[in-house]
């Protein structure tokens, strides 16, 4: 057994690159070496801006010899076809044997392949991964062929045996040759050195101020800056995304904390926040008793003399130019929003095109007031107050801080709405409106911004259904299935009846968006453990179009066929409609006039009656109040008569009166348990 390590050193790889490009180092290398007949115990992969890493630890000194048996055609076939099987199989006509079978003498080819050095197969697979390699973007330099990410300047490639001894695998890719040398940090520790094993790797790479483990670099960031926050009675605002980011700009991080200028405290925190990790991948810190952002931390690539008082004086001189600009726009955007309103922005978008067949931004907004309008009874919002609101939540796309910051929109409206002195109802739903924007985003819950953000998406969806520019396949350009859902999750959290069908009107699309939006419940209620024969059962009743009250009955029936009362009701219940549906297609008439309980001729007719009548005195009210699980549980109950029927009751009798009468039974059970749901559509 041996332990195989590789580096590829090369210039800085962005920080968004590595961990994928870790990853698909490790899979190329570990797939291609299986594939040779290489196993190995375990595998890991390693990224800095400089290298990427990977050890394989357990791995076969030698491919294993293999003696395959190959058929090939019958020994009186024609000339060529035993020479192509010749060939395919590499041998010569003396090597093959004949066997004798039923369809006369076949050919076989024995075909042994010695084992190959793990050394040799590790050059082959190492090198097509190098010049494989799926980078999202790549570059060429100098005179060679090769491409990679940025110019690459070293391949490390070592076999170490159980004694300690190291091998470098012979390569050479485009006048790289692999060797045992690999190089420190590029300004602490420049130098090259060897190295015997991944244990001597890591550890030489550590005294040359390497990290080579990304997960590492990110704890230690995160500990020296929490740590230098609280010394201060401070807080770092958590960002796990930055975090990784640093992780990847760095192969040794030092954390330093340094102040904002007075003059810029009073900017909004998402400002600073936004500007500071947008333009310089700052952290924000912030005092805990205010909320203020007060000190930034900046993450450097090495230590210095001065303990970074360079490095911090650099970037503060960076930073004040950037919040310098953040503090021009802020007080620009708001002497507009108390001197003219946000009225003036929304009617500058009349010159933005929000898309060609559906006008400007100017006539969605527009469309989304009249809408939200329509609405709001239903949502438990006031019409004027919601339709007042939508006229405004999209006004700070004209502002100058969502111009340079596009991912504040919305919430610099609150602030603008604050200072305008509108309502706090409709500064809430200039943040709020695009909410929810994915499946873990908050959904809002006050009546004016539910109101606009149902709006908002329901505006989307129906202009894009009318001019025909709906998903397909796995392309969705105006993220269309994620308004879906939004409006989904706004319904279901604030319990919202709204019939769609109304919403959408008459136009001839209407029926496709609804099936639309019945897909989207579908993965939407999968996550929630729900069938997708049990919503099919459900979308089959009327009122499929209020995505409340289909979810209220789809849960209902979910519940109740995870007892045993009620699958076995379920079974009893496609017993009797297969039963019936057969007769009725036999006799040609129709089982549904109702059975009399003086035909009853035995206990179990009469105990199956009995149900009925204690099964529909409880479920037509309570599908009158919309209790579907009172409902299915009262339906369930009737699951011990159905059983005791089937089990002591033959339903094709020889009298036809009493026939007749068992099949208007079954007619009896069919209607009764289809008043909950549609139960054909469930499956087994």
């Amino acid at each position: 057994m041996s332990d195989l390590l590789i580096e590829l050193f090369s210039e800085e790889i962005p920080a968004r690159m590595q961990a994928r490009a870790s990853e698909d180092l490790k899979k190329m290398v570990t797939d291609g070496l299986v594939e040779a007949g290489l196993t190995y115990a375990h595998a890991g992969a390693f990224a800095t801006p400089r290298r990427l890493t990977l050890t394989i630890e357990g791995l076969l000194d030698k491919s294993p010899d293999v003696r395959e048996e190959r058929k090939g055609p019958r020994a009186d076939a024609p000339e060529k076809a035993i020479e192509g099987f010749l060939r395919g199989a590499g041998v010569s006509r003396e090597d093959l044997i004949e066997r004798e079978e039923k369809k006369g003498t076949i050919l076989y080819a024995i075909i042994e392949k010695q084992g190959r050095p793990a050394a040799e197969i590790v050059a082959e697979v190492l090198e097509k991964t190098i010049r494989t390699f799926p980078w999202p973007k790549s570059m060429r330099w100098g005179t060679g062929s090769l491409r990679w990410v940025r110019p690459l300047h070293r391949i490390l490639c070592i076999l170490t045996d159980d004694a300690g001894e190291a091998t470098v695998v012979p390569l050479d890719v485009d006048g790289i040759q692999a060797s045992n040398v690999t190089e420190g940090h590029r300004f602490m520790a420049p130098d090259a050195f060897t190295v015997s094993s991944f244990d001597d790797y890591t550890t030489k790479l550590k005294r040359a101020y390497v990290l080579i483990n990304p997960e590492e670099r990110a704890e230690m960031i995160w500990n020296d800056a929490t740590n230098a926050a609280f010394a201060n009675g401070l807080e770092v605002v958590e960002d796990r995304g930055l975090l990784a980011e640093n992780a990847g700009l760095v192969e040794w991080p030092v954390t330093l904390m340094g102040a904002i200028a007075d003059e810029y405290l009073s900017l909004p925190p998402e400002v600073l926040q936004t500007s500071m990790k947008e333009h310089q991948k700052f952290f924000s810190v912030k005092n805990p008793s205010n909320g203020r952002i007060e000190r930034f931390i900046t993450v450097a690539n090495r230590e210095t003399s001065d303990n970074g008082a360079t490095i911090l004086a650099g970037n503060l001189k960076v930073l004040s130019a950037r919040l310098a600009d953040a503090k021009f726009f802020w007080e620009n955007d708001l002497r507009v929003a108390k001197s003219e309103g946000l009225e003036a922005w929304t009617a500058k978008l009349s010159n933005v095109t929000f898309h060609n067949k559906l006008g400007s931004q100017k006539d969605r907004i527009d469309r989304i007031a009249e809408l939200a309008r329509k609405i709001a009874p239903s949502v438990g919002a006031d019409a004027d107050l919601s339709a007042k609101a939508a006229l405004v939540v999209k006004a700070d796309l004209s502002s100058e801080m969502v111009f340079e910051f596009p991912e504040l929109q919305g919430l610099m409206g609150r602030y603008y709405s604050e200072a305008a002195g509108l309502p706090a109802e409709i500064a809430n739903a200039c943040e709020e409106h695009y909410s929810p924007l994915g499946p873990s985003d908050d959904v809002p819950t006050a009546p004016v911004s539910v109101t606009v953000a149902l709006a908002d998406k329901l505006d989307v969806l129906t202009g894009f259904w009318a001019i025909d520019e709906k998903p397909t396949g796995s392309k969705d350009p105006f993220a269309l299935r994620r308004a879906a859902l939004g409006v989904i999750r706004l319904l279901l959290t604030n319990d919202i009846r709204m019939s769609l069908s109304e919403v959408f009107g008459d136009a001839e699309w209407s029926t496709d968006l609804l099936s639309f939006f019945h897909d989207r419940l579908k993965v939407f209620l999968r996550d929630d453990g729900i069938r997708h024969d049990v919503i099919d059962a459900c979308l089959a009743m009327p009122g499929n179009d209020d995505i409340t009250l289909l979810v209220k009955r789809a849960r209902a029936l979910s519940d109740v066929l995870k007892t045993e009362d009620g699958e076995n009701m379920v079974q009893g219940f496609k017993r009797a409609n297969n039963i019936l549906t057969q007769a009725e297609e036999k006799d040609g008439v129709e089982y549904s006039f109702g059975a009399d309980p003086k035909f009853a001729d035995t206990p179990e007719e009469k105990a199956l009656f009995a149900a009925f009548d204690a099964a529909e005195e409880q479920i037509k009210p309570a599908m009158e109040r919309e209790d579907f699980a009172a409902a299915m549980q009262a339906m369930a109950t009737m699951r011990g008569a159905v059983d005791g029927f089937f089990e002591a009751v033959q339903v094709n009798a020889d009298s036809d009166i009493l026939r007749r009468n068992r099949l208007n039974m079954l007619s009896s059970i069919r209607s009764i348990c289809l008043q909950v749901a549609d139960l054909t559509q469930l499956e087994g």
